[in-house]
């Protein structure tokens, strides 16, 4: 059986090591240079040199892109953002202050990569962004919680993998900002001011990053919001993303013609929106054949025949809002998955 290279090494490099002043011998056994004992090689310190080296360039990059970044000093915000993130998560910080620092170009990147994205795994592009789409009175109760509910983990609801824990405090902290969608859209629809930030750390980050784009809001003014979207044709969506501490932290107020989010779920069949729970239904008996539930339907799940296509109703209530008649009423289904009702959590 052949000796070993540690064998050999030992039996008779290492006498010979004691006594010499080289650095390294050539192992007879193996045909490598073995170190010194006790020493290190000089490749080894140069590797080391080039790896301090290359960490002080990239926390020196760094450093200057949150400098530009924050122009100026680093906000408590980014700050306070970062420590809820931790280290070990220092990409997704990372992604959610690209994301949440530009999102205009953020949104507008993502609706140019989006088709390609989609063609790979529409699976893979929902799964650390994604949203529960709510009633009207399901976003009420959100914006006008009386009660903290702490870090809960909504596996049954939310039907994905991450990206689906919830936190609230009681009082409710929101913030209306400029939706992102509308801003990069071609031709985007009015009003602009529709996306509701909620809860710390998110809100002080948006008012602290882009005080000319947002505002406070108190419980009374998003009710106010919510009802205008709501009659303009907009879905309420709260969405729930693994860089933003894999959390619920805004209730987006969707439009058929400018939201990412719909055009990817419509367009790109990427299932980035789970239904509410609910399913609409049309009372024939009061239907006069209007058509504005049909041309209203972000989802195109009202056929000609004026019936609701189940399996595409997401169960949003744009089309009752819409009807002059009130033949639609929303109905509960168990298919459509379990409602995000915050009161019953």
């Amino acid at each position: 059986m052949e000796e070993s290279c540690k064998e050999w090494y030992h039996k008779n490099l290492l006498p010979q090591r004691m006594r010499s002043k080289k650095n390294e011998y050539l192992c007879q056994a193996c045909q490598r240079t073995v170190p010194r004992h006790g020493g290190k090689s000089k490749s080894w310190k140069g590797c080391t040199f080039i790896m301090i080296y290359l960490f002080t360039g990239i926390v020196f990059l760094v450093t200057i892109f949150f400098l530009w970044a924050e122009r100026g000093l680093i906000k408590n915000s980014t700050i306070v953002s970062f420590k809820e993130h931790g280290v070990k998560n220092l990409r997704n910080f990372l992604h959610m202050y690209l994301y949440a620092r530009w999102p205009d170009k953020y949104i507008k990147t993502a609706r140019f990569l989006l088709p390609q994205a989609a063609k790979k795994g529409p699976e893979k592009v929902s799964e650390g962004y994604h949203s529960k789409i709510l009633t009207p009175n399901l976003a009420k109760k959100i914006v006008t919680i009386n009660k903290s509910i702490p870090l809960k983990d909504l596996e049954k609801i939310i039907p994905y993998p991450v990206a689906r824990k919830i936190v609230l405090t009681n009082p409710l902290d929101i913030v209306v900002l400029e939706c992102p969608c509308r801003a990069s859209a071609q031709k985007p629809c009015s009003p602009s001011m529709v996306c509701m930030i909620i809860g710390k750390p998110f809100t002080d980050f948006i008012i602290e990053h882009h005080p000319d784009k947002s505002k406070r809001l108190t419980q009374k003014e998003a009710l106010v919001l919510l009802d205008e979207v709501h009659k303009q044709g907009s879905i309420h969506t709260a969405y729930f993303k693994e860089a933003c501490l894999d959390r619920f932290y805004v209730i987006c107020n969707c439009c058929k013609c400018c939201c990412l989010g719909l055009e990817a779920m419509v367009k790109h069949g990427v299932p980035i929106m789970s239904p509410s729970g609910y399913c609409a239904q049309i009372d024939k008996g009061l239907c006069i054949g209007c058509g504005l539930c049909l041309t209203k339907c972000p989802f195109n799940a009202i056929s000609s025949q004026y019936e609701v296509i189940e399996d595409k109703c997401m169960g949003c209530g744009v089309c009752i809002s819409t009807c002059p008649k009130g033949s639609i009423s929303l109905e509960r289904n168990e298919s459509k998955g379990i409602p995000l009702d915050v009161e019953a959590i």
